[in-house]
């Protein structure tokens, strides 16, 4: 099965994401101190910031076009 090129940036996206919150989390089980959940969240938003997703603009111009 294929994907348009928008699905298959998602799904790269995605997984990048996702590669990124696993690290994170071994990277807490490593610190010898539990963290807050204000700490873990805060950990999990810059890792993800961190990341080079790009931005997928909607081009109003052309009318009836659907990006998929």
């Amino acid at each position: 099965m294929g994907f348009c090129e928008h699905c298959e940036g998602q799904r790269f996206d995605r997984a990048q994401v996702l590669r990124m919150l696993r690290a994170t989390r071994r990277q807490l089980q490593d610190q010898p101190q539990s963290s807050t959940v204000e700490d873990v969240l805060t950990m999990a938003i810059k890792a993800v910031r961190s990341l080079e997703i790009p931005h997928l603009e909607v081009l109003d111009e052309i009318p009836d076009e659907v990006v998929h």
